[in-house]
């Protein structure tokens, strides 16, 4: 039977070790690496081939869902199950967006993660049951208007580069406005994204343009 390679990423050494005793007593898993940052998991996908990566959101450097979308530029073949505590919906429908194949909690039981590896790694896709829920709810109901006070947890100045990513700026054209370096913005808009936990500026972007059509609602 072929072992299925599986990279861990994930920044807590305690839960890596969990997961990898977990798998020290399943013989068709092999883990093969451990990346504790968002730029090592992409170095370690090109070196290490793994069959399917075990991605957390939080990470330092860049974040789950930016290394995702990077994987999957140079490796398509290898899938990747997002194992993490975060369960809100831009979350979730910003890791399917990026390429992700699953989405399961870390409280998964070991049976249902297990269950998780072998399905992503077979090619299938898999979420955690109350994921499943969730989406399901999403897309059968009309969403509802987002809050007057939107992304509060962005500082003033976070939600102010946010709001001229949005009016079409790009990072010069932000640093001349606000007065600062081309290097502070850029640090600005990482921030803004991981916060957002989006993979990109369009995305980012996005979550503008709905929350101005929801207060539009609301008026």
């Amino acid at each position: 039977m072929k072992k299925l390679k599986i990279l861990i990423a994930d920044d807590h050494p305690l839960f890596r070790h969990g997961v990898k005793t977990l798998f020290m007593t399943t013989p068709e898993i092999e883990v093969v690496g451990e990346a504790t940052s968002g730029e090592e998991v992409i170095q370690f996908a090109q070196k290490l081939e793994p069959d399917v990566i075990l991605m957390d959101l939080r990470m330092p450097g860049c974040n789950g869902i930016e290394a995702t979308r990077e994987i999957m530029k140079d490796n398509p073949n290898t899938q990747i199950l997002i194992l993490t505590m975060f369960q809100d919906d831009h979350s979730v429908f910003a890791a399917m967006k990026a390429g992700a194949k699953g989405y399961v909690l870390k409280d998964a039981e070991k049976d249902d993660l297990l269950n998780a590896i072998k399905t992503v790694g077979n090619g299938g896709a898999i979420f955690s049951p109350g994921i499943a829920s969730r989406m399901i709810d999403y897309f059968s109901m009309a969403r509802p208007a987002a809050p007057k006070e939107a992304f509060p947890d962005l500082t003033e100045r976070e939600r102010e580069v946010l709001y001229l990513m949005a009016d079409g700026l790009n990072n010069s054209g932000i640093a001349a406005r606000l007065k600062i370096s081309g290097k502070t913005v850029s640090n600005y808009v990482t921030n803004i994204l991981n916060k957002l936990q989006v993979a990109d500026r369009e995305e980012a972007i996005e979550l503008v343009k709905e929350s101005r059509l929801g207060r539009e609602d609301e008026d």
